[in-house]
């Protein structure tokens, strides 16, 4: 029997490949984990989900004292100053706390960090740096990297035209600020500056904001964010840009076509999508090749072609999101350990995290019609729930979407200041495979904004009580 350094070696430390290394570690399996950064957490802890809380936070508390809000609970203040530095300073301590915190994790459980880029020799060997180490079982978590725009060049460093990590470490608020693309990162990032008073407008190659949510969602966010102050330019691609003396010119038009026109900006912020980190693995030297996206193939316990690779997270097919990256890091550990891990990827929320927020989990309404169902469609709105009137946040509604037949709940979207929160217990519902009458009966907290999940669950019944 062939002799390994480790049981098993994990390619990258971020959401996926850092619980895949400790639950491993847990279940008694020898293992490392390869990470060329000088922190661990990989893109979500270091420059993407953690950072930009902080400064969403933080410029949400700035726009509450700065427009009235505060006052009208009786807290007078002075017009506020923005601190940015300061701002960016609260941002770095989070960010150092929690990779911290997994590096303590790691010491925990015996992990080892094998610190480098990682590539294949072998189905069984990895090179870091000048050595080598062999292991029975390799997992690739090498998770995504910004997607790029041909003809508009990112320099981070310049901080005219940057991505979302550029767009994370600015050192000044930028007067006008143009997002190219109408998705979650760029509408996050656009709100934080927006908020922080830089003129915002973000430009969509489709019809409508956010790709892939439930149409209801995407046109009450449309309006949201208008109110809010930011300009919307859907059906619109950007062919060009250019940069001088610390100012960007977009050339932009008509996404099917048209008359161009131009943008000028003292930022650009590219946003258009992010992509699998499969270069540099030397995939070659095992045989092993990506799909058309770039992505790595696997079956239902992340297996890939190849016996003793697996992969999990941005790298193979799916929604690019750290918590399903998280799941699947586990049920990939407990695969090889010989137990049965599972992710249910029907129910896999995701979130917007502007305020309000934005989430959804299972199907949108188009998508539950796409696949035969005949569908009962129940919304609440925000405005009739009483914690959310008492708080002055009445924007948005829930919407909760069930088979006509079995009313079983397929899917639910929902905009609100806690949506993040709210989903979650739609998503659990459904991983137990609830009905809509199941949420409706269930006894929820007053006053909460949950109740307006109970509510939208009664509503496709056609019995909510505040409407």
């Amino acid at each position: 029997m062939a002799e390994f350094d480790f049981d098993v070696i994990v390619i990258g430390a971020g959401p996926g490949g850092y619980v895949a290394a400790i639950r491993a570690a847990q279940l008694g399996l020898k293992t490392a984990c390869v990470e060329s950064r000088e922190t661990l957490g990989g893109t979500c802890l270091n420059v993407g989900c953690i950072p930009s809380k902080a400064m969403l936070h933080g410029s949400e508390l700035f726009e509450e004292a700065k427009d009235g809000t505060l006052a009208k609970f009786g807290v007078k203040i002075p017009a506020p100053e923005l601190d940015l530095s300061a701002l960016q300073g609260e941002k770095a301590t989070a960010v150092k706390e929690l990779t911290g915190g997994i590096e303590y994790l790691f010491k925990k459980n015996k992990v080892t960090w094998l610190k480098g880029l990682g590539s294949f020799v072998d189905k069984h060997t990895v090179k870091v740096g000048d050595g080598e180490h062999s292991a029975r079982n390799i997992v690739i978590a090498t998770g995504s990297s910004v997607t790029p725009l041909p003809g508009v060049t990112v320099d981070n460093e310049g901080g005219v035209i940057v991505d979302s990590t550029g767009a994370l470490a600015l050192d000044r608020v930028p007067e006008k600020m143009v997002v190219i693309g109408g998705g979650v990162i760029g509408l996050e990032l656009g709100s934080v500056w927006r908020r922080l008073g830089a003129e915002v407008t973000v430009v969509e190659f489709l019809d409508q904001l956010l790709p892939g949510m439930d149409d209801a969602v995407r046109k009450e966010a449309g309006k949201i964010f208008k109110k809010q102050g930011m300009e919307l330019k859907l059906s619109t691609k950007v062919t060009g840009a250019e940069v001088k003396d610390g100012k960007a010119t977009l050339t932009v038009e008509p996404s099917n076509g048209g008359d161009a026109e131009t943008l000028e900006a003292d930022c650009v912020l590219v946003a258009i999508g992010r992509k699998p980190n499969t270069d540099g693995l030397n995939l070659d030297a095992i045989g092993l090749a990506t799909n058309q996206r770039g992505q790595i193939e696997t079956d239902h316990d992340f297996r890939t072609k190849v016996d003793s690779v697996w992969a999990v997270g941005d790298v193979i097919p799916g929604p690019m999101l750290a918590h399903k990256a998280e799941d699947e890091g586990i049920a990939v550990s407990e695969n090889i350990a010989g137990e049965h891990g599972i992710v249910n990827h029907a129910v896999i929320p995701s979130v917007v995290y502007t305020m309000p927020e934005i989430a959804g989990v299972g199907m949108t309404e188009q998508q539950a019609k796409d696949a035969g169902h005949e569908v009962k469609v129940g919304n609440f709105p925000m405005m009739a729930n009483s914690r959310a009137k008492t708080n002055r946040e009445p924007e948005g509604f829930v919407k909760v979407i069930a088979d006509a037949e079995t009313d079983r709940v397929l899917g639910a979207w929902c905009i609100a200041s806690l949506a993040g929160t709210m989903i979650a217990q739609i998503a659990q519902a459904m991983e137990f495979g609830a009905t809509s009458e199941d949420i409706a009966y269930t006894c929820h907290a007053h006053p909460t904004h949950s109740e307006a999940v109970k509510e939208a669950a009664m509503a496709v019944r056609g019995k909510p009580i505040h409407i």
